[in-house]
């Protein structure tokens, strides 16, 4: 029985100075540079880190180095089932379903992170990782508290919230008190509090930014993240640009999203770091996932096609 091959693309995070630099030859690099006119590339290998996380530089970057492993991928021309990105690994997702070309989607993501950092004041949100939170209880107490959310579900036991910075730290002291067996609450270092309702007015223009841009149907079902429900090829345009705007201020739902995938399923991270792999592990172990960035990346995978 041929096993199900999905790719699995990284969002914002997963990023390091010198992401590629074994691929410096690749035409990507040059596409982006002539595409956002400006150095990405030197970015990328020269840093300083502290520009390649600014989010408008952070998540081109991701995307740039993504689309060079994918490329490096297309020549085992493999029968991909399912793309699957988390938060801005959905523009990398829809690059491989052909739903937008790389040219586009870098433009598109300068300016998505552009807008996510300029929508709210620095210091005005904040955004908690909750380990061994109870799903419920943090809906329960975002709900209360208003003004937060949970904003990723990254794997059963850890939950992010955003929102308020007051209100992020409420909905803390609230889960405390509803659940007393324990949890940990981590502040994570973001800039901004991505996936929450303060996302709202960088979606606007974002959605208004779109009008440049070229989409087309895909050609390969992915799953989005606003609610974990796979698009089949030729989904409409409007739609697969709905999901994008929404996803700016919406949850990312990502253990829903790769609960859907069979069992039998071959799963492939095309980007930087592991950080999938890891989560896939918590999600569903008995699903194997092969990480490209990694010195036997290729390797393994061809093992693991045998």
């Amino acid at each position: 029985m041929r096993k199900s091959i999905t790719l699995l693309f990284p969002g914002q995070g997963s990023q390091y100075k010198g992401m590629g630099s074994q691929f410096t030859d690749s035409p990507i690099f040059k596409i982006a540079d002539d595409s956002l006119e400006f150095k990405l590339s030197d970015i990328i290998f020269n840093g300083p880190p502290e520009l390649l996380n600014l989010t408008k530089n952070t998540q081109p970057a991701i995307l740039t180095y993504s689309t060079i492993l994918l490329e490096k991928l297309n020549q085992y021309d493999l029968k991909i089932d399912y793309v699957l990105g988390h938060s801005l690994g959905e523009y990398s997702a829809l690059v491989a379903a052909k739903a937008l070309s790389f040219e586009d989607a870098v433009r598109a993501v300068h300016l998505r992170g552009k807008f996510m950092q300029e929508a709210v004041p620095e210091g005005m949100g904040k955004m908690y990782a909750l380990l061994g939170a109870i799903p419920d209880n943090v809906t329960k107490a975002c709900q209360e508290v208003g003004d937060v959310i949970p904003a990723n579900f990254n794997e059963p036991n850890q939950i992010v919230i955003s929102g308020l910075s007051k209100s992020a730290d409420k909905v803390v002291e609230l889960l405390k008190e509803l659940q007393p067996s324990g949890f940990r609450a981590m502040e994570l270092k973001v800039s901004a509090p991505f996936h929450s309702p303060l996302m709202k007015p960088a979606a606007d223009k974002l959605e208004e930014a779109f009008n440049s841009f070229s989409f087309k149907e895909n050609e390969l079902t992915y799953i989005a993240n606003i609610d974990s429900n796979e698009y089949p090829p030729g989904t409409l345009t409007s739609v697969i640009k709905k999901n994008l705007v929404t996803q700016v201020y919406s949850s990312v739902l990502w253990s829903q999203s790769f609960s859907r995938l069979p069992d039998n399923s071959l799963c492939i991270e095309v980007g930087p770091g592991k950080v999938l792999t890891g989560l896939a592990k918590k999600i569903n172990p008995s699903i194997q996932v092969i990480p490209l960035d990694s010195e036997d990346g290729f390797k393994n995978l061809e093992k693991a096609l045998e």
